[in-house]
């Protein structure tokens, strides 16, 4: 595999991968598209396809048993860069839980970890004691933290953002903005005040799933323009979110259409968006996987 770090390859920084037999999806009950497995090797082909080297395999349920079964996939798949993962923030234990996730199978492909904020109903649950506690034993184990919130939640990721300057926030779908009803505000104060913290990058995924069926670029073009001016290419990454996407799309047409909302970038800022600041992010390249690889240009 090429090293992910070089410019001119491309890392999808969102997809992810289940099996039904293995693990339900409760959260895909009232969505029929999504309830049959989705493997690596129907996503491989589409990823080769899109010019994809690789990506960021991320969780899909708070189950722990999750995350080891999805490290030991990455340890013998090359178009697995990087797990995002789940450990529950609250426990007492969690610089443990995290340290074994490390230390196991395929521990060296541990990224990041993320929660369903989104499904949380208290606004202030990532500033309790005792998720802050969590969030600390995340920064300290060099690990990234995706947040899955909702648009009226951001605020809530700016306060520990400010709060929390030594952790690396992602946030995922760009804060999933109301883009079928046409709202840019307050999704769009609310992302500007998160972006003046340069601890927080951005994905930029999941917005055609958030639109209406049949949105083009020019729905989509109001966020992905005001995601990439308030955060810059730099902290800004390209994110499928397959297979979730295909309940608007096929992962080529995704692709495509994020080359589209990126058409007035230059050739250095594309590469970034679509590449090189999820390997910067989530500290990708050889240093993580051993696998031989080939030199940058």
């Amino acid at each position: 595999m090429t090293d992910p770090t070089c410019p001119a390859n491309r890392i999808d920084a969102h997809y992810h991968l289940w099996q039904l037999s293995v693990r339900d999806q409760p959260w895909t009950a009232g969505l029929p598209g999504l309830r049959r497995d989705f493997t690596l090797e129907e996503l491989r082909p589409q990823l080769a396809e899109a010019g994809m080297q690789a990506g960021v395999l991320v969780q899909t349920v708070p189950v722990a048993e999750e995350t080891p079964e999805m490290l030991t996939v990455a340890d013998s798949a090359d178009e697995i860069a990087g797990v995002v993962g789940w450990a529950d923030l609250r426990a007492p234990d969690v610089a443990d839980r995290l340290a074994a996730l490390a230390d196991g199978t395929g521990g060296r492909w541990l990224a990041g970890i993320r929660h369903g904020v989104q499904d949380e109903h208290d606004p202030d649950w990532l500033m309790r004691p005792e998720v802050l506690r969590g969030l600390t034993a995340v920064a300290d184990a060099g690990l990234v933290y995706d947040l899955l919130v909702r648009s009226d939640q951001v605020p809530m990721c700016e306060r520990v953002a400010r709060r929390m300057p030594g952790l690396r926030l992602v946030l995922d779908h760009g804060g999933k903005p109301p883009v079928a009803a046409g709202m840019l505000d307050p999704w769009r104060e609310h992302v500007t005040g998160l972006a003046r913290c340069q601890n927080v990058a951005v994905k930029l995924s999941g917005l055609l799933t958030e639109a209406a069926p049949g949105a083009d670029a020019a729905a989509l073009r109001p966020y992905s323009d005001h995601l990439l001016g308030a955060f810059g290419p730099d902290r800004t990454m390209f994110g499928s979110d397959w297979p979730v996407s295909t309940l608007r799309a096929g992962y080529a047409q995704v692709a495509r259409l994020t080359t589209e909302l990126l058409a007035g970038l230059s050739s250095g800022e594309r590469a970034a968006v679509f590449g090189a600041t999820a390997a910067a992010w989530y500290g990708l390249g050889p240093d993580r996987r051993t696998r031989a690889g080939q030199p940058c240009g």
